[in-house]
């Protein structure tokens, strides 16, 4: 015999149960089958409703009644022949009327006691199985509807009710031995109690009733059909990569199932793990799927992995007690768990201190006041004797369970769990791991569950693409770059560096847009236009409300209004790429802050492209320190425009053209002043030099600034009016230094602690000499480097280079 039980979804409409009357008809050609069906999809909540609106003297529970009988009247009619109908919609008429008058009297008593609730919520499962099996039996098959309700006995704990196994074994065993059929149908769910009244098997109930009758029938295996294709390896309304798991152990099925994977309900397994029968989880509307096989033999197919699957729980709380009156007595863990057990308050997991001084259990939200009371009334003497400190509550939040047998004196599994969920910035309050290690259990904030389903997964399933989100704020010159190169680069990325870039948010000085997906190249552009309205506040509060896995926010704007949301997101765990330089230019209090936020919550804070755009300056002088060599000395060039500006500038054009070029072909910022008056300079020998480990602030450094002071006032256009203006003065300069077979540049300088910038005249034979267009160079003496220096030259200014530049960081951040 084989027994398959059908849920809600699988008997939701006519439709859906001619799918399983073809599923039961082609299993029975193979051997009888017993056939476990749930209510229709809803009807017991509606029923409850309906009950729950009648006790609140509300008479709108008719209206409930009488849509559900209709709909179980719309069934008959579509599944039965005319001659057949005539019967059965009596039938239902009949017992619907019993369910309203059910329903009157919790009117008239304004009580709807579990008693009661059993009563009603059993005609969910009953009128289904009996319309199912009249279906069946028009279709010329041996059929016959069995009462599992008379057969399963139960004690007398309405609503969840205790099954007493030896009793209904033999109910069942009896009732095979006298009844000869190919096809049985049974509803689910029901049972009764010795004196013959109804109960119900709670939730899942019918999984129940079928895991009974095939450990009572020695079935062959028991199928467990619903609407998805087995057991997935997380929750797919969570991971969009979820798969399915082809093979568990009763082991694994039971730890999956008690953290919330509600395919399968945990006291399903027992009865069938008892007698060694194979359970099947298929799928009612894709039937050829292979679904997961549920049995004791050992899993080869999962042999490679470490973890078979991640559950996860919602609505969790933690009471914790604690107190030194706790410390080496015995009988306190046995006293608040029986005072727990007495308010019928389920534990879901336990964790203690080795010191004993404190203890912690995770219970459902819905137990908290219950169990505050009854604690704070068990351990009243020792609260108010100060042995022990009143009970403390934490609500919102969930439980993740990481499940594998091959978990097992695995080293490195919970380095990789922990590691995985730091670095994305999410904080676990408790811990619970058995013995067995079959199972790591944490608990962590509720609005962190998505991400931290989606960390996990993609550390222990999907280690061949790691998905990275990008917020970029910004789509200037620069910004624009930045996004082409994304995704002309991104198939490069996944296929060598096993990493998927999605642009999940962009915004601009006026609107934002996201789409947790990455917004297609085609539609970013379009999708920002009509995005709402933003700011950088907006953008970075709505990063951190979204909570996605590996996260990096670009800040290509060159805005001190997008700065203060940094500290922010790195305390999120968001990295943080900046273009922008204002942030490590900043007073050094500010720029430690940023360097400590990102090392404190796991996370990068990288700005290469603050000083030469692509070149690799800073990461240079990180691996230089790291290697335990110290800077004594830099000289640089650090402005691709300043260096573009006179290399250009040979007195054939005026200065202000040479400027104006350098502008129109993207080497300079908006305002060109900050890259002529040396500010922009500063700034990256400032970086430059704390990045070196020295601590120095931006008004300590020496600028010899070559721009008339009248050049710094009024708007852009007006400033060019004003270097035209003084174009003998710009002239004077470049003829000084020609008279001495010197050329002009820009240069920065750091030596003993002290930093300078300013216009100098560069011989034929200095490494400043030889730089053409937009070339930046630094030259370093460290203790290793002190009688040849080391040089970084290249292209130092851009949209392309230092977009580039960017683009090398967010690869480094992930």
């Amino acid at each position: 015999m084989k027994v398959l039980k059908f849920g809600g979804s699988s008997v939701a409409s006519a439709e859906n149960i001619l799918l399983v009357e073809n599923i039961v008809k082609k299993t029975s050609e193979e051997a009888p089958v017993t056939v476990v069906v749930s209510a229709f999809s809803g009807v017991t909540d509606a029923l409850i409703r309906a009950a729950l609106t009648a006790s609140q003297k509300d008479e709108c529970y008719r209206e409930c009644i009488t849509e559900l009988e209709n709909r179980h009247l719309a069934v008959v009619k579509e599944l039965l022949p005319i001659t057949e109908q005539s019967h059965w919609l009596s039938f239902v008429k009949k017992h619907f009327n019993d369910i309203e008058d059910l329903c009157n009297g919790i009117f008239v008593l304004g009580e709807f006691t579990g008693k009661i609730r059993d009563r009603l919520t059993a005609y969910g499962e009953f009128l289904s199985s009996r319309i199912i099996a009249a279906r069946m039996k028009s279709a010329s098959l041996d059929v016959v509807w069995m009462d599992a309700g008379a057969l399963v006995i139960t004690d007398s704990n309405f609503t969840h009710a205790k099954v007493d196994v030896e009793k209904t074994f033999a109910n069942i065993q009896h009732y095979f031995e006298e009844n000869a059929h190919q096809i049985f149908i049974a509803p689910g769910f029901v049972a009764r109690d010795s004196e013959g009244h109804r109960t119900t098997l709670g939730r899942g109930g019918s999984d129940f009733t079928a895991s009974i009758i095939a450990a009572a029938a020695m079935a062959q295996e028991l199928q467990i059909w619903t609407d998805v294709s087995g057991m997935m390896t997380a929750d797919p309304r969570l991971v969009t990569n979820a798969k399915p798991i082809a093979h568990v152990s009763y082991q694994e099925a039971m730890e999956l199932s008690h953290f919330g994977a509600k395919v399968l309900y945990p006291p399903t397994i027992q009865p069938v793990r008892a007698r060694n029968i194979d359970l099947y989880i298929k799928n009612t509307f894709r039937p050829e799927d292979p679904g997961t096989l549920v049995s004791t033999r050992f899993n080869d197919e999962n042999s490679g992995n470490v973890a078979v699957g991640i559950s996860n729980m919602n609505k969790v709380a933690l009471l914790t007690l604690e107190g030194s009156g706790m410390v080496g007595i015995p009988g306190v863990s046995a006293k608040l768990f029986q005072c727990l057990s007495n308010e019928k308050v389920n534990v879901i997991l336990i964790t203690q201190s080795s010191s004993e001084h404190s203890i912690t259990v995770a219970i459902g939200e819905e137990d908290v006041e219950r169990a505050e009371k009854a604690i704070s009334g068990t351990f009243e003497d020792d609260i108010r004797l100060q042995r022990i400190d009143p009970v403390k509550f934490e609500t919102s939040l969930s439980i993740i369970a990481l499940v594998g047998e091959n978990m097992r004196s695995r080293s490195g599994v919970s380095s990789k769990l922990f590691g995985a969920l730091g670095n994305n910035g999410i904080n676990v309050r408790a811990i619970a791991q058995g013995s067995s290690e079959k199972n790591i259990s944490v608990v962590i904030a509720e609005n962190d569950t998505r991400k931290a389903v989606n960390v996990l997964h993609e550390e222990f399933f999907e280690s061949e693409i790691k998905q990275v989100h990008l917020y970029i704020c910004g789509v200037g010159n620069v910004g624009s770059k930045l996004i082409q190169q994304i995704y002309s680069q991104n198939p490069y990325l996944r296929e060598n560096l096993l990493t998927n870039l999605r642009i999940a948010g962009v915004s601009n000085s006026r609107k934002m847009c996201f789409n947790d997906k990455g917004f297609k190249e085609t539609e970013l552009m379009n999708s920002l236009e009509e995005g709402e309205s933003s700011s950088p506040e907006t953008f970075a509060e709505e990063i951190v409300r979204r909570n996605l896995r590996n996260s990096v926010f670009v800040d290509v704007t060159a805005s001190a209004d997008v700065v203060p949301v940094y500290e922010k997101l790195l305390k999120k765990s968001v990295s943080v790429v900046a273009c922008n330089k204002i942030a490590a230019a900043s007073d050094y209090e500010s720029y430690q802050k940023l360097k400590s936020a990102s090392k404190n919550h796991s996370c990068n804070f990288f700005f290469e492209t603050n000083v030469g755009a692509g070149l690799p300056i800073i990461g240079t002088i990180n691996d230089l320190i790291r290697s335990g060599d110290r800077i004594t000395s830099i000289k640089a060039v650090l402005s691709g425009t300043l260096n573009f500006v006179f290399n250009n500038y040979d007195g054939s054009r005026t200065f202000a053209e040479v400027v104006r070029q350098a502008q129109d072909e993207g080497y300079t910022e908006p305002d060109p002043r900050l890259d002529l008056a040396g500010t922009d300079v500063a700034r990256k020998i400032l970086i430059l030099a704390r990045e070196a480990g020295y601590q120095l602030e931006f008004d300590e450094i020496a600028n010899q600034s070559f721009l008339p002071e009248e050049c710094m006032k009024g708007s852009v256009e007006e400033f060019y009016k004003t270097l035209e203006k003084y174009e003998d003065h710009f002239r004077k300069l470049l003829d000084e230094a020609s008279a001495g077979g010197k050329i002009l540049k820009y240069v920065a300088a750091f030596n003993n602690g002290k930093a300078s910038v300013g216009l100098q005249h560069i011989a034929e034979d200095s490494d400043l000499y030889h730089l053409y267009g937009k070339d930046n160079i630094v030259i370093f003496k460290t203790l290793r480097y002190s009688e040849q220096p080391l040089v970084v030259k290249g292209a130092g200014a851009g949209a392309e280079v230092t977009a580039s530049g960017v683009f090398a960081d967010i690869v480094r951040s992930v």
